[in-house]
């Protein structure tokens, strides 16, 4: 699954690692523009990855799709739909 994001936000963590959560395991890496999650095993399901990101700048961003695809049959494949993001610039 690849989860792209607008050019507004980093992830507060920047470290490849597997993970366990709420009884799937997978493996996480962060990219310049996305973070990757593969799974070994995915039971069907309904399920929310979330993670946390920073906010670097204010203004209106087009967040990325989400896709998710499977590696030996690539014929299988669903993707979210994109939203606009607005930040707010930070009082002081």
């Amino acid at each position: 699954m690849k989860d792209m994001r607008a050019s507004s936000f980093e992830p507060t963590n920047v470290l490849s690692s597997y993970k366990w959560q709420g009884g799937l395991g997978y493996y996480e890496t962060t990219k310049d523009a996305s973070t990757n999650f593969f799974f070994g095993y995915l039971p069907k399901g309904t399920y929310v990855f979330e993670y946390s990101l920073f906010a670097t700048v204010a203004g209106n961003f087009s967040n990325g799709i989400t896709s998710i695809q499977c590696m030996y049959a690539p014929e299988f494949t669903a993707h979210s739909e994109g939203v606009r993001i607005t930040v707010a610039p930070q009082n002081k």
